[in-house]
C-alpha cells in the first residue's frame, strides 16, 4: 500500500528554508541556494570562490533552474571560512542574514545544515530537532558511532532528519539502480573520490549503495589519513574497493562494475542535476513526510564511513559492520 501523506511542513506550496554553516572547499550554501532561489549572474560569475559553481549554474536554462515552491530566506555561516553570510545572501538572493543558527527558529519551515564535517553535525542539528524543525543534514551525517547512535534514538522518537550524498542521484550510474543484470552476477566493485575519508567517503559509499543494496559485511583500510584504499564485502559475494586520495581530483566519481558476463566503467558527468535533484528529494519529503529511501540506508551508510576510519586507525585490521554497536 502506498504511504498516506503527510507534509511536514505548514505550507508545502511556500516552504521557507534556513542554509546554516559553511567550511573549507565547500560551496553548498552558494550553489544550493541558487537552486532555491536563483542567483546574481554577474556577481556569482565574478566573485564566488568557487569557480565550479557559477560555471554549472549558467548552463542552465532560466526556466529550469530552481526549485518551485521553496525559497532559502534565511542564512547563518556560522563555521571556518573566510567568506561570509552576508556574501552568500548577496550572490544567492538570500533576504535575510542573522547571527546566530538558533535565531531561524521560528521563521523557517526547515533547516539544511550545509557543513560536510561529521563530528559537528549533533551540535548544528540539536536546536532545530529539539524545536520540531525537519532537518536535512549534508554529508557525512556524521563520523564516529557515539553520534551515530544520537541520531538514530532521534528518527527512532519519530523526528523528521535526513542525510545524503548527491552521488545518489547521478544520472549517469541511475540504469544500473534499476538493474545490472546485463552484467550477470556482480563480482566486484570499485569507485575513487578525491579528498579525505572523513568527509568524501560518502560520496564514493553513496553512489554505489543503490547498484548493490544494504548487505555490507566488513570493511578493511589498508591505506593512509590521505590515501586511503578500502576493501569492503557485501552479501552479494561482491568485492568493493573505494579509494579515497586526498589530491586525486582527476578520479572523482570513477566508478568500474565487473560481473560473470559483462563489465562497464562510468563517471559523473553533471554536477547540477546530481545536487538538484537531491534538493529535490528533501523537498519531496516536506511535502509528503514520505522518505525517498529508508533511514536504515543511512545508517549503513555512516556505519561503513566510521568502520573506514576505525580500520585505518587500527593498522588495517577487518572490521564487522554488523558488530559496531558493541
Amino acid at each position: 500500500m502506498p504511504q498516506e501523506i503527510k507534509p511536514l511542513v505548514k505550507d508545502p506550496n511556500a516552504i521557507r528554508l534556513a542554509i546554516l554553516g559553511i567550511t573549507p572547499g565547500n560551496g553548498h550554501p552558494y550553489s544550493w541556494s541558487a537552486m532555491f532561489n536563483g542567483y546574481d549572474q554577474e556577481l556569482m560569475t565574478k566573485e564566488c570562490p568557487y569557480a565550479g559553481i557559477p560555471q554549472y549554474l549558467n548552463k542552465q536554462p532560466k526556466d529550469t533552474l530552481t526549485i518551485a515552491g521553496a525559497k532559502v530566506t534565511h542564512i547563518c555561516c556560522t563555521g571556518t571560512s573566510e567568506f561570509s553570510a552576508e556574501h552568500v545572501s548577496r550572490c544567492s538572493l538570500i533576504p535575510h542574514v542573522v547571527e546566530r543558527p538558533e535565531d531561524v527558529i521560528g521563521h523557517v519551515d526547515a533547516v539544511i545544515i550545509a557543513t560536510d564535517i561529521g563530528s559537528e553535525h549533533v551540535k548544528r542539528a540539536r536546536p532545530f530537532i529539539e524545536a520540531g524543525l525537519p532537518v536535512f543534514v549534508d554529508k557525512p551525517m556524521v563520523d564516529n558511532m557515539a553520534d551515530l547512535k544520537v541520531f538514530n534514538n532521534w528518527v527512532t522518537e519519530g523526528r523528521p532528519i535526513l542525510s545524503s550524498s548527491c552521488m545518489r542521484y547521478v544520472k549517469e550510474f541511475i540504469p544500473y539502480h534499476l538493474s545490472t543484470y546485463n552484467l550477470g552476477e556482480l563480482r566486484y566493485v570499485s569507485i575513487t573520490t578525491a579528498k579525505m575519508w572523513e568527509n568524501y567517503a560518502i560520496h564514493a559509499l553513496e553512489a554505489i549503495y543503490p547498484i548493490l543494496g544494504p548487505g555490507f559485511l566488513t570493511a578493511r583500510n589498508t591505506g593512509t589519513v590521505n590515501r586511503n584504499v578500502v576493501h569492503f564485502t557485501h552479501k552479494r559475494g561482491v568485492d568493493v574497493v573505494v579509494v579515497a586520495s586526498k589530491d586525486m581530483y582527476g578520479g572523482f566519481g570513477f566508478l568500474t562494475l565487473c560481473g560473470t558476463q559483462g563489465s562497464d566503467q562510468l563517471r559523473m558527468q553533471d554536477s547540477f542535476y546530481s545536487f538538484k535533484t537531491q534538493l529535490e528529494s528533501f523537498i519531496s519529503y516536506l511535502r509528503t513526510g514520505v522518505r525517498p529511501f529508508p533511514y536504515a540506508e543511512t545508517e549503513e551508510l555512516m556505519r561503513m564511513v566510521v568502520a573506514g576510519i576505525l580500520s585505518r586507525d587500527r593498522g588495517g585490521i577487518t572490521i564487522d559492520l554488523n558488530d559496531m554497536y558493541r
